[in-house]
C-alpha cells in the first residue's frame, strides 16, 4: 500500500466513523453526491480538498498523514523465530520497543547508551525482521498493523514474566499516577465472562490511548505500563490448609 492509498483509506475510515456520508460530505465541500463517489472511487484530490476533508475532522493534513502513516500495516504478530532473534538480543529489543512506541533514533541515542551507526544497525535488522521500514535520513515507518500483540506466551512475553516482572512489582505504586489493585472474589461462570470483556476492553482502551498519545511531542509523553491478570488462584498457604 503507498503513502497515497494509506491517507485515502485513513481519511475514508475517519469520515465514516464521524457519520459523514457521500452526501453531507458533497454538502460541505459544494459538490454532488455522485462527484464525490467518483473522487473516493478512483481516488482523485486535489490538495485543497484533501484540506478541507482533514478541516471536517477537526484536524490538520498534517495531522492526517501522520495519522495514516502509522495506521495501515498488516503485521499483527511476529513468528516464534523473530521473538528468539529479539530476545537474544537485549539492545535489539530495546530499539524495538523505543520505535513501536514512535521513539525517533535521534531520541534513542539521546537516551540510551547508543551511537548512531549502532542505532542504524539495529533499524536495519527490524527492518529485515519486517517490524519496520527504514526510509532515508533514517526515517522509520511501522509496519505494524493497530491491533499488533506479542506472541502470547512466546519469547517476548516468557522474557519479561521471568525476567522484569518482579522489578515491575518492586514499586509500591503510591507514585502520582500509579495504581496496584489486588481483589479476590468468588464469581460465577457468567460473571467471569462479564469480567474476561472488560478486561478486553480496558486493554483496547489502553492500546487507543497509547495510539493517539503517539502524535504528541516526545518530551510530553513518559512510560505507562499496565498489567491485567485474572486466574482462578487461591493463595498456596490456603490450599494447604484444605481438606483432602
Amino acid at each position: 500500500m503507498t503513502e497515497t492509498e494509506r491517507l485515502i483509506a485513513m481519511l475514508k475510515s475517519l469520515l465514516k466513523k464521524r457519520g459523514f456520508t457521500y452526501r453531507l460530505i458533497g454538502k460541505e465541500l459544494g459538490l454532488s453526491e455522485q462527484t464525490v463517489k467518483r473522487m473516493f472511487s478512483k481516488e482523485v484530490f486535489t490538495l485543497g480538498r484533501l484540506v478541507r476533508l482533514a478541516s471536517l475532522l477537526g484536524m490538520s493534513l498534517a495531522e492526517l498523514t501522520d495519522q495514516a502513516s502509522h495506521a495501515t500495516p498488516s503485521i499483527r504478530s511476529l513468528t516464534v523465530a523473530q521473538e528468539k532473534d529479539l530476545v537474544a538480543e537485549p539492545t535489539l529489543l530495546l530499539v524495538a520497543v523505543c520505535v513501536l512506541n514512535n521513539w525517533l533514533p535521534a531520541e534513542i541515542t539521546g537516551n540510551y547508551k547508543l551511537t548512531k551507526a549502532e542505532c542504524v544497525k539495529h533499524l536495519l535488522k527490524l527492518d529485515r525482521l519486517s517490524l519496520i521500514t527504514l526510509l532515508p535520513g533514517d526515517r522509520v515507518r511501522l509496519n505494524v498493523a493497530r491491533d499488533f500483540e506479542w506472541l502470547p506466551n512466546g519469547p517476548i512475553q516468557h522474557f519479561f514474566r521471568k525476567k522484569e516482572k518482579d522489578d515491575f512489582l518492586t514499586s509500591n505504586f503510591a507514585e502520582p499516577g500509579e495504581n496496584l489493585y489486588f481483589i479476590f472474589g468468588l464469581l460465577t461462570p457468567p460473571a467471569k465472562l462479564r469480567l474476561q470483556v472488560q478486561l478486553k476492553k480496558l486493554r483496547d482502551e489502553f492500546a487507543e490511548l497509547h495510539r493517539e498519545s503517539m502524535s504528541a511531542p516526545f518530551d510530553q509523553r513518559s512510560s505507562a505500563c499496565l498489567m491485567v491478570a485474572q486466574r482462578k488462584w487461591e493463595p498456596k498457604r490456603f490450599a494447604d490448609m484444605r481438606r483432602k
